[in-house]
């Protein structure tokens, strides 16, 4: 009985060693295209399931949070815009304490991307909505540490493409044929052998927009807030969104 069961035994190991060594292969792979659009009849039940949560959507996106003057619009100048300067300050304001209780340091400046801004801001109530249609991508806020040669490459890029990409805690001057007459964080000179914590996002962090200098840190920083909700808790915690274009990046005249 027992050499029985041994060779059942043996039996049942052979046959799972067979059934290993028999790779499976793909033999026909098959798809076809369904073409959506609205000659597609609408499904009534599908429909009634949805509305509720749709108006429950709706209302949180279109609550008021707080009111603009006036248009805000990247287009609105060359170096710097106002709403670029309020996306900067936003980020510098609620991140500073969050940064200065984590780490006890300080965040000396903050750059964004002028791409970034995917939306302008109209006059009228600031929404919800307005939060991910200024920022519909789900970057999140870091911080990298960087020497003073990397923000020298930085004020160095900024000379270069002399765009209106976002930044706060920091001035660049250009003279009139592009070279930099002025360069500073927190109104200081750049020191040799000093480290500078530049807040930014995800995106930038890793290269994007060809900020190599991004790349040279030091330490990294991530926050776990993302720029959209970042934002929107901005415009919650003011009354009236009003920035303003001013002397942060400019390029002086003949």
């Amino acid at each position: 009985m027992k050499k029985f069961s041994f060779f059942l035994s043996f039996c049942s190991i052979v046959s799972l060693i067979a059934c290993k060594e028999q790779a499976l292969q793909v033999s026909k792979i098959e798809g076809k295209e369904i073409n959506i659009n609205d000659s597609i009849s609408s499904n009534k039940d599908l429909d009634e399931f949805i509305a509720p949560y749709a108006e429950h959507i709706e209302e949180e996106m279109s609550a008021t949070l707080a009111y603009a003057p006036k248009s805000l619009s990247k287009t609105d100048s060359k170096y710097n815009t106002a709403i670029g300067n309020m996306e900067a300050d936003a980020v510098l304001e609620m991140l500073q304490p969050l940064f200065v209780t984590r780490m006890q340091d300080s965040i000396n400046g903050v750059l964004l991307n002028y791409g970034g801004i995917r939306s302008t801001i109209n006059q009228g109530n600031i929404t919800t909505k307005t939060g991910y249609n200024i920022m519909p991508f789900e970057n999140e806020a870091v911080v990298v540490k960087l020497s003073a040669e990397a923000m020298q490459e930085l004020f160095d890029y900024l000379a270069e493409h002399q765009a209106a990409h976002p930044i706060s805690g920091m001035q660049l001057i250009l003279n009139p044929d592009g070279s930099i007459n002025k360069a500073n964080i927190q109104n200081k000179n750049l020191e040799n052998g000093k480290f500078y914590y530049i807040a930014t996002n995800d995106y930038l962090k890793n290269g994007g927009d060809h900020m190599d200098f991004f790349a040279k840190n030091d330490t990294v920083i991530t926050m776990n807030y993302k720029l959209r909700n970042l934002f929107i808790d901005y415009f919650k915690k003011k009354d009236t969104i009003a920035p303003v274009r001013d002397e942060r990046f400019i390029k002086l005249e003949e």
